[in-house]
């Protein structure tokens, strides 16, 4: 992985760069091993990784690689508009080197059956040669490989000093590449955890899942369009799908009952918000705090009429106010198995009649102005009905 232009002037290969002496190669690691202990995003950490690696070996690009045990392959992200490229275990130089463990310096590569000169002709780059150095977990399986492609020094070849120097990298980092894999592997999995709760959820009501993709989906439009980050806006993506888990604990009767609630009903209704917080409020996780936020107060309204406290304008959590936009776009805007979907425009006028009474008005004008951004969402996740 690495912010690279692949199509670059083949002159670049004649600047040739100076070998680093004791002292700049430990300012190298000292520098990138602080900055590495402290990453715990995975994709910058391979970002540094790379960086490190091809300060160290004086090499023209160094990737990282990582191994999917499951599937059998090895994967890496790149810049040039390709989301990622995945080979499988024994192909390619860093194929074997995952599979085999064994590090690789290959001087010549395009008299290397191994080698895939494909991606070269592809590209318009020429590999001159090539150091793959497997990196290993605490329990000595591989678990990703370092790549160096194109020695930048006078001598123009990798030698053992590089394939020492990058082991020694892969040493001190293997730990943290470890953990922050953990760390996806425990975010990823807790995602899916989430997703298959609010499903559950829905499903009780007769919704769809693609009703929650839905709703997560607008809820991170809005939350980048009032300037939130790119973390907190993906925070508001997995927590907006629960708003109504609290539903799994309102009886059938109610739930389902096809006619109008009588009053009593209703308000049996109204506590699967609080039930929802509940079930939420005691997780230290992030995603399921914010979660308990959305479950609790998506059903309040910006003038102070909604339940289950009444709260009003900024009192209302960022988290709720736009997920009740999200939701009540969805319910009105997509077609469900037991109604219809309103026509757009009449769902647009209520929405103006409704700007800083049910809604806060400030993210009333973003959802107009992320309108097509919105409707391509709805479109791209629509049910079959």
């Amino acid at each position: 992985m690495h912010d690279y232009d692949y199509q670059i002037d083949e002159k670049v290969l004649d600047k040739t760069r100076q070998e680093p002496n004791s002292q700049e190669l430990l300012k190298i690691i000292f520098t990138y091993i602080s900055k590495i202990s402290h990453e715990k995003d995975l994709e910058k950490l391979l970002v540094l990784m790379a960086d490190m690696g091809r300060d160290l070996i004086v090499s023209d690009r160094c990737t990282v690689w990582l191994v999917d045990r499951k599937n059998r392959s090895i994967w890496t992200k790149v810049a040039h508009g390709i989301d990622r490229v995945v080979l499988p275990f024994g192909a390619g130089i860093v194929g074997c080197v995952a599979e085999q463990g064994i590090p690789l310096v290959i001087n010549d590569p395009y008299s290397d059956n191994r080698f895939d000169k494909d991606v070269d002709r592809r590209t318009g780059y020429t590999t001159h040669n090539i150091i793959a150095i497997p990196i290993n977990n605490s329990e000595g399986e591989v678990i990703g490989v370092f790549q160096g492609v194109n020695k930048m020094t006078s001598e123009a070849a990798f030698a053992d000093r590089d394939q020492e120097r990058l082991l020694l990298a892969s040493i001190y980092t293997g730990k943290e590449l470890e953990a922050a894999i953990l760390h996806e592997e425990i975010v990823t999995t807790q995602k899916e955890i989430i997703f298959t709760m609010a499903e559950i959820g829905e499903m009780r009501s007769k919704e769809t899942g693609n009703h929650v993709k839905r709703v997560a989906e607008y809820s991170r439009e809005l939350a980048i369009g009032c300037g939130m980050s790119e973390a907190e806006a993906e925070l508001i993506k997995m927590s907006s799908p629960m708003h109504d888990i609290g539903k799994i604990a309102i009886p059938d009767s109610i739930l389902l009952k096809p006619g109008k609630l009588t009053e009593e009903e209703w308000k049996v209704m109204q506590t699967h918000t609080q039930l929802g917080y509940d079930i939420l409020k005691h997780s230290a996780r992030k995603i399921l705090k914010a979660a308990s936020i959305v479950a609790h107060q998506h059903h309040e309204k910006w003038n102070g009429t909604g339940y289950p406290e009444g709260s009003s304008g900024e009192n209302i959590h960022i988290y709720g106010r736009i997920t009740a936009i999200a939701d009540v776009f969805d319910a009105l805007a997509s077609d469900r198995c037991y109604k219809k979907a309103w026509e757009l425009e009449k769902v647009l006028s209520l929405f103006k009649d409704e700007k800083g009474k049910h809604f806060d008005p400030g993210l009333i004008d973003v959802f107009f102005d992320h309108l097509d951004a919105i409707l391509k969402i709805r479109d791209t996740y629509r049910d079959a009905v």
